[in-house]
């Protein structure tokens, strides 16, 4: 059962707050999904590198019921992800600490519990704001559920199924106890009985429907325990049936087609709701990013939240699953804008030597039954140049961001750890990830390929990530023939994707990023990277339009106000104000013309061999309306758009006032209201802000029954819209 419903927040560290008797009716009610850190106004006494974003302690109080009947059941809590340094209580027990922000974790409840009343309290710190190169989050923000279980179970996570061919998957499974019971495992119509503790078992399928991008088919595998006839559990799995591999010389394979990874990295957040996304706001961005012809997420650079996985199941999206951005050296962090030092030094690096291992296994079996996931990653740019890492082989290294780097900081110094150790701790993770899951290979993105094919850390890998080294691409392939080349991290020029699309050997791409993100920012007052295809409120730049045009299969044109036309054609012709301005031939994925000083509208015809596209842009006039386009759901999102009379949206920004009526009981909520613009300081609180090139979002938590959203501009225009699921 869910647990998000109910919850009691403090932020501060009272004492005595884990006892179950203590009163916290003075609390603020929350429910989870939950994040503190955009509760509270951004400061600049905070780190740049977490989007001068507040930490400190937080504590969390759930007082739920259970029935009579709870003696002889098994009872556990699962949490999502809490930032960070999660202690948890059950009745004043206590259940124990887990250090990692990103980590889903699960406490056996069973000796606590009782009938009626039970109290959970959870303690988040976060006091070391300087811990992460982006943004974190705080508390818990992602969901907690609660399992009631027979004695004889499946155990967390103890199911694995995986496509061994397009006809057959494998299933295999481990139970709570040694007790004589049956198994049963039903998919497509097949049914295989068998039992034991733990065991394999092959369903061999009637030509099932298989699943990719195209086509995300998905099958239910339907999972039994049965003891003396009595059913004891049963699960119910997605299954994606679909077989892939990487060829050195071809790339890459899926269902015996070669395809390109058009693949895009994400961080784990969406601006105004911080870290705490609800699935419905993923599935907005993620159709966005399909549209423009994405079909790969790699997720930077930690476990990502199931929901985002699951919808990469449903909606066709290939996945790169990344674990770490640290081992045991802790990188610089910045924390009064980028590359401006001196950093300071926290990190998952404290945890790991204790934790590593309880970690990557937990995230594995979590996320190896998702058929999205085709690729395991171990480390994040861990051989960054002296970052901690170094060797006597480079007198001096510089690493992509460090235009800014101290001489001293650039030069060998013996007194850093030497980079040979990763090679040993790559070998140890891979191993680990390959006990719970030997179907899939291992990766990590590289920083530094110059020294890390030098020292066996790339030897390690079953691919090798390529992190803004495209021009080292030709001659590692003469040296490691052998070897599958992948960039797991890329600019996003035409250069870079030429060097995949003009090159059968290279697997593919990832951009940095798909999405702007918060933290890891140049300076107050800007807030956030910039470096994406959407803005943090999910709107599309121009560079959205210009990847379109690379990664598109159908023929597609944009213009852009300053006359570039973003094509994949052959030819375009630009008419201004009815008037050609020329024909020119599309060297690449855009064509520039020059323009008049003043005009109207512009019309692009674009051609090729297969028919032609036509694209408008006209000039807008004065503000005269507001338009809602409006995507329901348990979190209806509302984007908000400034016209002309003509219904032109227009670029002038306003200020907006927002106010919520209806709704039935439970009532419906303004949960974030967002424009993408990287150095708006208004607290993500208000329920006001300007629009950012004439828009911005709304996102409502819905109730049963409508609201109503109304809208005011600074200059006295209305509009309202009625909001259901």
């Amino acid at each position: 059962m869910n647990l998000n419903q109910g919850w009691k927040f403090h932020l501060g560290d009272p004492e005595l707050a884990w006892y179950k008797g203590y009163d916290d009716s003075e609390w603020q009610s929350v429910t989870l999904p939950h994040d503190w850190s955009v509760e509270h106004p951004f400061d600049e006494s905070y780190s740049s590198g977490t989007g001068y974003a507040r930490g400190g302690v937080g504590w969390y109080r759930l007082r739920f019921e259970l029935p009579e009947d709870i003696q002889g059941k098994h009872v556990r809590v699962t949490f999502g992800g809490v930032y960070k340094n999660a202690r948890v209580w059950c009745n004043t027990n206590y259940l124990g600490m887990r250090p990692s922000g990103y980590a889903t974790f699960t406490y056996d409840l069973t000796p606590f519990v009782c009938p009626g009343e039970n109290v959970i309290a959870v303690r988040a710190e976060h006091n070391d704001l300087a811990d992460s190169r982006w943004f974190t989050g705080n508390g818990i923000y992602r969901d907690v559920t609660l399992s009631i279980l027979n004695p004889v179970h499946f155990v967390q996570d103890g199911v694995f199924v995986h496509t061994v061919s397009k006809n057959e998957v494998c299933v295999q499974w481990e139970l709570s106890s040694n007790a004589k019971a049956e198994v049963e495992f039903e998919l497509c119509n097949q049914t295989m009985f068998t039992s034991g503790k733990t065991g394999s078992v092959t369903l061999k399928l009637n030509n099932p429907a298989l699943w990719s991008p195209d086509a995300p088919n998905l099958h239910t595998l339907t999972c039994r325990v049965t003891r003396n006839g009595y059913l004891c559990d049963e699960l119910k799995i997605p299954v994606g049936i679909r077989t892939f591999r990487f060829d050195p010389h071809a790339g890459f394979y899926l269902n015996n087609t070669n395809m390109k990874l058009k693949g895009v990295c994400l961080h784990h957040d969406a601006g105004c709701l911080g870290a705490a996304v609800p699935k419905d706001v993923w599935r907005r961005r993620l159709r966005k990013l399909k549209d423009c012809g994405c079909n790969a997420i790699r997720t930077a650079h930690n476990p990502p939240d199931t929901h985002l996985l699951d919808l990469c199941d449903e909606m066709g999206f290939l996945v790169m699953n990344e674990a770490f951005d640290e081992w045991e050296g802790c990188k610089n962090k910045w924390w009064q804008g980028h590359n401006v030092y001196p950093p300071k030094h926290f990190g998952y690096a404290d945890a790991f030597p204790d934790w590593h291992e309880r970690d990557l296994c937990d995230f594995v079996r979590r996320d190896r039954n998702h058929p999205s996931v085709i690729l395991w990653s171990v480390g994040n740019e861990i051989d960054y140049p002296n970052d901690p890492y170094c060797h006597p082989l480079f007198e001096s290294m510089t690493g992509n961001n460090d235009a800014n780097k101290p001489a001293q900081e650039r030069m060998y110094n013996p007194n850093k750890p030497n980079a040979t150790r990763l090679a040993q701790i790559s070998a140890r993770l891979v191993r680990i990830v390959k006990q719970h899951d030997p179907t899939r290979p291992v990766t990590a993105a590289i920083a530094f390929p110059e020294l890390s094919n030098q020292i066996g850390y790339t030897d390690t890998l079953d691919i090798v990530g390529y992190n803004y080294k495209e021009h080292l691409y030709r001659d590692d392939r003469v040296a490691a023939p052998d070897r599958v080349i992948l960039g797991s991290e890329n600019g996003h020029g035409e250069e870079q994707w030429l060097a995949v699309r003009d090159h059968d050997d290279i697997c593919g791409q990832f951009l940095w990023t798909g999405i702007d993100y918060l933290g890891e920012c140049h300076g107050w007052p800007v807030r956030m990277s910039g470096a994406g295809l959407l803005t943090t409120a999910g709107f599309e730049k121009a560079r959205y339009y210009h990847r379109k045009a690379m990664w598109s299969d159908e023929l597609v044109a944009h213009i852009e106000p300053d006359g570039t036309v973003y094509t994949n054609a052959a030819h375009v012709e630009l008419f201004c104000d009815g008037q050609s301005l020329g024909k020119q031939e599309v060297n690449g994925y855009s064509a520039v013309f020059g323009l008049p000083a003043q005009f109207g509208e512009l019309r692009a015809v674009a051609t090729r061999d297969s028919g032609s596209v036509e694209a408008i842009w006209a000039a807008p006039g004065e503000l005269a309306q507001i338009y809602f386009a409006v995507e329901p759901g348990e979190v209806t999102q509302v984007e908000v758009i400034l016209q002309d009379a003509a219904g032109q949206p227009i670029t002038e920004d306003t200020e907006l006032s927002f106010t919520l009526t209806g709704g039935d009981i439970l009532g419906a909520e303004i949960l974030g209201i967002d424009n993408g613009k990287p150095d708006d300081l208004t607290p993500y609180t208000s329920h006001t802000r300007e629009t950012f090139h004439g828009q911005a979002i709304i996102y409502v938590r819905q109730s049963e029954a409508p609201a109503i959203l109304s809208v005011t501009t600074s200059c006295g225009l209305m509009a309202s819209v009625t909001l259901a699921k």
